[in-house]
């Protein structure tokens, strides 16, 4: 078998583990058991053990989200960007207390490049998956400002009782809300200086 179709059938099985176990290679290794792999086939899916697990999944969200952006059809941009956080979530909504115990074992110092690395490729596969093609200040500060809001967004709904996640979806239209007004406010600001200099507005501002 090759290593995709090792991992392809190890993932559900350790995800459905990690609820009783916790998402360390006790569950790793009760999965494998399950299937009648042992620790050849084990080591060669992950070879980082947990961390390699974690990653894996977290790429196969990250294509599922651009997946189903592709099949979306028009949108405008805040209609785009809050469907991807949407479908990530919904994707990840199978295995919610994997989620939840994914968050621990990256909140471990050493673990923490690799909790920026999965945010970082997570946030940059939305916007690109969303036409973003900026390659100034704004490719930088559109990834920060998504990074924010799908973090508090997890948070929210990792916690969420709600009917279909009605809370989570609500916080997440507001966030992108404010989202949205940070490039116009950036390019007024930018802007500045120029309508400063307009013949006529300089005269009318030094007589006020």
């Amino acid at each position: 078998m090759t290593v995709e179709e090792i991992r392809a059938a190890l993932l559900p099985a350790i995800l459905g583990e990690v609820p009783f176990e916790g998402f360390n290679s006790h569950a790793m290794n009760t999965a494998a058991q399950h299937l009648g792999y042992g620790p050849v086939e084990l080591a060669r899916a992950y070879p980082a053990g947990v961390r390699d697990v974690i990653d894996h999944w977290n790429l196969l969200a990250d294509a599922a989200m651009v997946a189903g952006l592709a099949e979306a059809g028009p949108l405008k941009v805040r209609e785009r960007i809050t469907l991807a956080v949407r479908l990530r979530l919904e994707y990840l909504a199978r295995h919610r207390e994997a989620v939840r115990r994914a968050f621990s074992v990256l909140a471990l110092p050493g673990n923490q490049p690799l909790a920026a690395k999965i945010l970082y490729r997570t946030v940059d596969d939305a916007w690109h998956a969303c036409g973003d093609r900026s390659a100034d200040f704004n490719f930088y500060t559109k990834r920060g400002l998504l990074a924010a809001v799908y973090s508090a967004t997890v948070m929210v709904w990792l916690d969420d009782d709600s009917d279909g996640f009605a809370d989570t979806w609500d916080f997440l239209d507001r966030r992108i809300a404010d989202v949205m007004k940070v490039p116009q406010a950036i390019a007024q600001l930018k802007d500045l200086p120029r309508r400063l200099f307009i013949p006529g507005l300089r005269r009318r501002a030094a007589r006020v």
